[in-house]
């Protein structure tokens, strides 16, 4: 495929897994980003420059005669540079869905999408698919560890040859009705992006374009037993199997019934599942284990709305009961304004004494945002049900408390929340690898 298909916002978690699902296509792919205009060379952006992609800074030049497509993210504006080039060289202008459902046409498509878990379902489930022979190509919301190559990938992208093409559809911007799957899973549905009616509502018209087997959280849930977890592990039995989850927490027991029952569906195995999945290495930045400072763990995690969070801390206070330090940075002024009677809620139920959160401002990527809240609102709610809790401004201090409490034998140090590349960032520095 002799085509150049150029990606504006390129370093995003999914524009980055198109670009690099375009490149396993045949497609050259060219891009721009605004952390790159500030200087900023992500990892992700690191590795498609590794891998041949031309970044050019987002002010329109990257966008020429040869290109035959522009594709943006909900995220770009319709008076961005790129855009308006575009327009003025009568370049067609796609979402990042059209030009993923395009570029899978041909294949048996299988969605997962859901307010909490996809990410980590469709990459247990394509993790599962691999194992099974199937082959599928996959384009995930995260990277599945073992899929990079060794930082050579994108690792939220596993290019197969196989029937079977299986994605994670975004519910934030409406885009998973874009695609009509032969099969789906939906593994959950709570207020985020938007209230919990329109949630619903949402679902139930993406339930309607399914032509065949759909797995939801209206499940018959008498079906997962011998439920248990053990440290970091979980454990079910499901048709007289027992399935070992390497990973925490009730939410990714369910995580992992969905995908084994999905898998199943397919034809896979039981025997040959449970044996992939207790290899499985984990989802980056899903409780995802960076490393040590001093005697506490280290841990990254995308967790950014109410539910996430709730569901991440809970299961890291049962695995320390010594205490957690997490920092967590709300990933739009928007987000934040929606949801801030449900954390105030929810952090003051989930935090210990022997706990402390850290809050950074609110992350700001621009655009027309209404600004008027901040997490310093936050934090003044929360000090207010007695969690301990301080608002910061900077990272280096941020880092120094955190630093202070590890000193002190706290049980794990935690990043958590969506878009800022400085969280995992911080993890990393914090366990000696940045």
């Amino acid at each position: 495929m002799n085509e150049t298909v150029h990606i504006s916002g390129i370093g995003g978690v999914g524009m980055s897994a198109l670009a690099q699902a375009l490149m396993d296509c045949g497609y050259t792919v060219t891009g721009s980003d605004r952390l790159l205009d500030a200087g900023d060379l992500t990892g992700p952006l690191a590795c498609l420059k590794k891998q041949g992609v031309a970044l050019y800074p987002q002010d329109g030049q990257g966008v020429t005669g040869t290109t035959r497509r522009l594709v943006v993210s909900t995220a770009i504006e319709s008076d961005n540079p790129e855009v308006v080039r575009a327009k003025a060289l009568g370049i067609p202008v796609a979402h990042r869905a059209t030009e993923l459902a395009n570029l899978l046409h041909g294949r048996r498509l299988i969605a997962v999408t859901g307010t909490c878990g996809k990410s980590t379902v469709t990459g247990m489930l394509g993790w599962l698919l691999e194992g099974a022979g199937l082959d599928p190509f996959v384009v995930n919301g995260a990277a599945v560890t073992g899929w990079d190559a060794g930082g050579a990938r994108i690792g939220s992208v596993r290019k197969g040859e196989g029937e079977w093409a299986l994605i994670e559809a975004d519910e934030s911007d409406r885009s998973l009705m874009t695609f009509s799957p032969e099969h789906a899973i939906i593994t959950n549905a709570s207020a985020d992006h938007f209230g919990i009616k329109e949630t619903l509502d949402l679902f139930a018209a993406f339930r309607s374009k399914v032509k065949g087997i759909l797995i939801d959280e209206h499940e018959d849930m008498t079906l997962l037993q011998e439920v248990k977890q053990e440290g970091w592990n979980g454990l079910f039995t499901y048709e007289g199997v027992q399935y070992c989850v390497p990973m925490p927490g009730l939410h990714n027991i369910h995580n992992a019934w969905h995908a084994i029952r999905m898998a199943r569906a397919l034809g896979a195995d039981a025997t040959q599942l449970a044996e992939s999945l207790a290899r499985f290495g984990g989802i980056e930045r899903r409780l995802q284990r960076v490393g040590h400072c001093e005697k506490a763990v280290v841990i990254d995690d995308y967790a950014h709305n109410p539910e996430k969070l709730a569901a991440a801390w809970t299961t890291l206070a049962a695995a320390f009961p010594q205490g957690i330090c997490a920092v967590w940075r709300p990933h739009g002024f928007a987000p934040l304004r929606k949801m801030i009677d449900d954390l105030t809620l929810m952090f003051a139920r989930v935090c210990r004494p022997c706990d402390e959160l850290l809050l950074m401002p609110v992350y700001d990527a621009g655009g027309t945002a209404d600004r008027s809240v901040s997490s310093a609102d936050l934090a003044s709610r929360l000090q207010g049900k007695h969690v301990k809790v301080k608002a910061f401004n900077s990272w280096d201090a941020v880092e120094l408390r955190m630093r202070e409490l590890a000193h002190a034998e706290k049980g794990a140090l935690v990043t958590f929340g969506a878009r800022d590349p400085d969280l995992p960032r911080l993890a990393k520095r914090l366990a000696g690898r940045g």
